[in-house]
């Protein structure tokens, strides 16, 4: 039977295919309306979207620390900083399922990450670089990938950088 490893490799198709058989299951008239099979189902969806918004915010502190590292490679923060994508990419990447790769937001994510990292440099009075993409520089396999390193990531970002033309 393929479900128990379905729940075990893509919680969130699993959880959505879960709900779609409760949902089925609503509609037959010779069952029992004891159960509420709306709010069941709802439930069941619930752990897969649970799953994402907690892949999403490991994400999202992974790519604050990257940026603000980038953007003040100075500040005494940097250990940690460095330290912390490690445990953050950690746990997204074991927590991670191919189902949740066209469930993420990942231009929000992107946008989120700017900002916060934005606001958390200022308040020590250094400012995000400049020129950062609008879009995220990363594929999802990218950021969830056993080789992705605090090192590639700044790589991929310096080269990704909007620089105004040479005008000689």
């Amino acid at each position: 039977m393929d479900q128990p490893s379905l729940y075990d490799d893509d919680i969130v198709t699993w959880a959505e295919q879960q709900a779609a058989a409760v949902r089925a299951l609503a509609s037959r008239p010779d069952l029992s309306n004891a159960l509420d099979w709306e709010n069941v189902a709802d439930e069941i969806e619930s752990v897969g979207r649970s799953q994402i918004s907690a892949v999403e915010q490991k994400l999202l502190q992974m790519l604050i620390h990257v940026l603000k590292y980038m953007s003040a490679p100075s500040a005494q923060s940097t250990r940690s900083w460095r330290s912390e994508v490690i445990a953050f990419h950690a746990a997204a990447r074991r927590a991670y399922s191919p189902g949740m790769r066209q469930r993420i937001d990942w231009s929000w994510l992107w946008k989120t990450a700017r900002l916060q990292a934005d606001v958390s440099l200022r308040m020590f009075d250094d400012r995000l670089v400049v020129g950062l993409p609008d879009a995220i520089p990363f594929t999802p396999e990218e950021l969830v990938s056993e080789t992705f390193t605090m090192d590639w990531a700044l790589e991929r970002l310096a080269s990704a950088l909007n620089r105004p033309a040479d005008h000689h």
